[in-house]
């Protein structure tokens, strides 16, 4: 038999899922304080085999200079060593019982080590690049661990902690064995912690964090538990399932990779998204609710039940974006939750949807090493939309029975799409593998054309296989109506008593597609879209005025023009957000550098006088005037406030940055200082990393860029998108186009050493800030000598350049 191939093929996972059983891991690690100093582990791996037709292949990266001994049933083992892998004989395996013994020193790329903490983070297959195991979701495993530490710090893991022992500088703890999970979601943080403690419905809860502000821990706190218990108290009602895991930790990381990650026992999170700063908007609550409701979520969908392989990762995703959808509604009353799931879904699931570069939300993967790239707005964004048209098909009281019995047939163990489709299509007579074929395994979206006939409108779609329901807003004489449509086949007609003013296809914020409105609809929302009396209805008239921008049919200058006059009267903070997102970038990417100066000083009056509904960031993203930067530079300095804006360290760290990436005279003394402001080490450590990108020396900045290409430069890796998009800046685009080819040669680097959303970061924020045909030609090049490159990283560059793309195409901007 040919050795297993490099990662985690599926012929490979499908063979250990069929003979292995009983998992248990017994592991240990010896932590050092210094994080340059090796890890040394131990793991002691029990299992059943139910049959020997071949060796056995564990997983394991650091390779023969990291692995000390092995043995196999308490006997040396002569086993072999390939790429990603320790193969044992199969002489040396027994029928039943065995024990595999492994003492290692840890790889670290998976260990994310800092100077005074560490945290493991193993999704989606990356446990192997730090201990041996079998890296795949199907194989659920008991864990046991045990960490040796230094004395001042602490330490947390998916287990209680059973044991505690203290030697001189040294501390041993143990913790429980766990509840069957997979390897993925097995984690340990270690490391100079504060605790906060919490009893909510007799449960207790703990954060640790490393916040040096306590005015800011004790403002969040109480909040915090709260949205945590309220979560679980929600889920355990709805699934008819109680909390099956021992404890409830929650560990807030400085500049962690996601927003969240849902480790039973041990959630980690950005520290950010949990501890909110005292001038957090109406969107970083939610957001923040949305993070802990998503995360707990995962608890049962994807904790319980987990997807047999990473194909269907998206249905953990997409259950955890729904229910915490649901579960936002009680503690947010007054929050238009319609409209808030527009914005939260829709532009971003269209911003990959609307590419060449777009997939179906279910794909097949013959590898685990390529699953790291099935992330990203499709199954996050696009997938809750189309979640949201089964609950409509099946009603909310048959998906949530479904549900229940998808929980109880599969806990502790794995699923498949496939497996929900089956139980769910028992409690309906439509063809829910039909619906599903066009919604789930077909990549892009609908095209829907409306056509207005006298009293009768059309709705004329591109492709049949497409359904969907909707919700049209039809205006006429000052005022409007919604009036409900289902869209089957290739038209459907809703007759009207008169001709009207406008046709909104999503005026309810339920249809999916690229819609293209017929011209007196389009001319009537350019001159009239604020006058529209329904939040959701304007946020849907933004969501599809956007993409006829993008399509050319709304010039960028006009579709500026509307936001501006749109925003002093907008009342909606997830209205005011979502168009200040667009407008930033109509204003860099869509416009002319000509057309820029005219806009400028009302665009800043109009963000300087609306500052205490949006952010200190929403001014500083577009300032250009001299005035508006003077202002910003006074504010840095102190020297003006913000009526009803508190600034807090990172709002000046970020205005100290857009301050030097506008080459004010004084921006290297400005950073300087800066520097000298933090009281957070942490946040002075990102701000020190970021600054070279900020240099006004190209040199400098070339120098900080090239050392990206070695891998220990990008560990932290919002650090370094941080300082990617200051180093693609607008204001440096020609400077900064040199960049984007040697980028592109580094992404496959980037795929195979970096966490599951760093290539498309790396993307974005290398093209983010590009608009030209030279830009755009150097990215076209790379994909045309590419032949073999791997699709999903095409896909990315594809997704990325998008708006790249459609920006040289329609200012056709030549080099400089």
């Amino acid at each position: 038999m040919a050795d297993a191939q490099p990662g985690i093929p599926l012929t490979l996972a499908t063979e250990r899922a069929r003979t292995i059983q009983g998992l248990h891991y017994d592991l240990s690690f010896a932590i050092p304080a210094a994080a340059t100093e090796p890890i040394p582990g131990r793991a002691a791996i029990h299992f059943d085999l139910k049959e020997i037709s071949t060796p056995l292949v564990l997983d394991f990266t650091p390779g023969a200079d990291s692995i000390t001994s092995v043995s196999i049933n308490r006997q040396p083992s002569k086993y072999r060593l390939v790429r990603d892998h320790i193969i044992i004989p199969k002489e040396e395996l027994t029928l039943g019982e065995n024990t595999v013994e492994i003492a290692f020193r840890a790889g670290d790329a998976s260990l994310n080590r800092n100077p005074d903490f560490m945290y493991t983070l193993f999704v989606p297959a990356r446990a192997h690049l730090a201990f041996p195991c079998f890296d795949q979701p199907d194989l659920k495993a008991r864990f046991a661990l045990e960490l040796t530490i230094p004395s001042d710090w602490q330490a947390v893991a998916n287990g209680a902690q059973t044991f505690h022992e203290a030697s001189g500088d040294r501390v041993r703890v143990r913790y429980a064995e766990t509840q069957p999970i997979s390897t993925y979601i097995f984690a340990f943080a270690a490391g100079k912690f504060e605790m906060e403690t919490a009893q909510r419905n007799g449960r207790m809860f703990r954060m640790f964090h490393r916040e040096t502000d306590a005015k800011k821990v004790a403002r969040n706190r109480d909040a915090v538990f709260d949205l945590h218990a309220s979560s679980l108290e929600w889920l355990e009602k709805y699934t008819a399932i109680p909390y099956r895991f021992d404890k409830f930790d929650f560990v807030a990381i400085p500049s962690f990779q996601f927003g969240g990650m849902e480790h039973p026992g041990a959630i980690f999170y950005n520290a950010s998204s949990l501890l909110l700063d005292e001038s957090a908007t109406e969107n970083q609550m939610l957001n923040r609710a949305s993070t802990i409701a998503h995360e707990t979520s995962h608890m049962w969908f994807g904790d319980l039940v987990t997807m047999r392989w990473f194909n269907d990762v998206w249905m953990k995703e997409v259950f955890a974006n729904f229910m915490a959808a649901k579960i936002v509604n009680p503690a947010f009353p007054k929050v238009n939750h319609e409209l808030r799931f527009l914005v939260a879904h829709y532009p971003s699931a269209y911003s990959v949807d609307r590419t060449a570069g777009t997939h179906p939300i279910r794909q097949e993967l013959a590898n685990l090493d390529e699953a790291g790239s099935l992330y990203g707005a499709i199954i996050y964004e696009k997938a809750p939309i189309v979640m949201r048209q089964l609950e409509r098909i099946l009603g909310p009281e048959r998906l949530q029975e479904g549900l229940r019995v998808y929980l109880r047939q599969f806990a502790f163990g794995n699923a498949t799409w496939l497996d929900l489709i089956h139980v769910l299509d028992d409690l309906t007579p439509l063809d829910l593998a039909a619906w599903s074929r066009a919604w789930v395994e077909e990549p892009g979206r609908p095209s829907i054309r409306t056509e207005v006939e006298g009293r009768r409108i059309a709705f004329v779609q591109a492709d049949p296989r497409w359904t969907q329901h909707m919700e049209i807003l039809v205006g006429n004489s000052g005022s409007a109506r919604s009036l409900p449509l289902d869209l089957q086949g290739a038209r459907a007609e809703l007759p009207v008593p008169a001709r009207p003013e406008f046709v909104l296809p999503n005026g309810g914020g339920l249809a999916y597609g690229n819609i293209t409105l017929d011209d007196a609809s389009r001319a009537y929302l350019l001159q009239h879209l604020p006058d529209l009396k329904d939040p959701v209805s304007r946020g849907a008239a933004w969501v599809t005025l956007w993409d006829e921008v993008l399509e050319r049919r709304v010039q960028a200058a006009d579709f500026a023009k509307l936001a501006l006059g749109a925003l002093p009267r907008e009342d909606t903070e997830q209205n005011v957000q979502l168009v200040l997102g667009y407008m930033s970038s109509a204003f860099w990417t869509f416009l002319p550098e000509s057309a820029r100066p005219p806009l400028a000083p009302g665009l800043e009056e109009t963000l300087r006088s609306g500052l205490t509904r949006a952010t200190s960031s929403s001014l500083n993203s577009v300032v250009t005037t001299p005035d508006g930067i003077a202002f910003l530079e006074r504010v840095w300095r102190r020297q003006e406030k913000i009526p009803g804006l508190t600034l807090v360290e990172p709002d000046e760290a970020a205005m100290a940055l857009d301050l030097a990436v506008r080459s004010v005279p004084a921006a290297a003394a400005i950073l300087e200082e800066q520097r000298g402001r933090f009281m957070n080490p942490d946040r002075k450590a990102r701000f020190e990393f970021v600054m070279p990108a900020l240099s006004g020396s190209p040199e400098t900045r070339d120098t900080w860029f090239k050392s990206l290409a070695d891998v220990k430069n990008r560990r932290r890796e919002p650090w370094v998108i941080d300082g990617l998009r200051y180093l693609n800046h607008p204001l440096r685009g020609t400077q900064s186009e040199k960049y984007v080819r040697p980028a592109l040669d580094l992404l496959r680097e980037i795929q195979r050493t970096g966490d599951i959303f760093f290539p498309k970061n790396w993307m974005d924020a290398t093209l983010g800030g590009h608009n030209t045909r030279a830009s755009a030609d150097a990215v076209r090049a790379f994909l045309d000598e590419q032949k073999d490159y791997p699709v999903r990283l095409r896909r990315i560059i594809l997704q990325s350049a998008d708006d790249l793309f459609r920006a040289a195409d329609i200012l056709n901007v030549p080099k400089s």
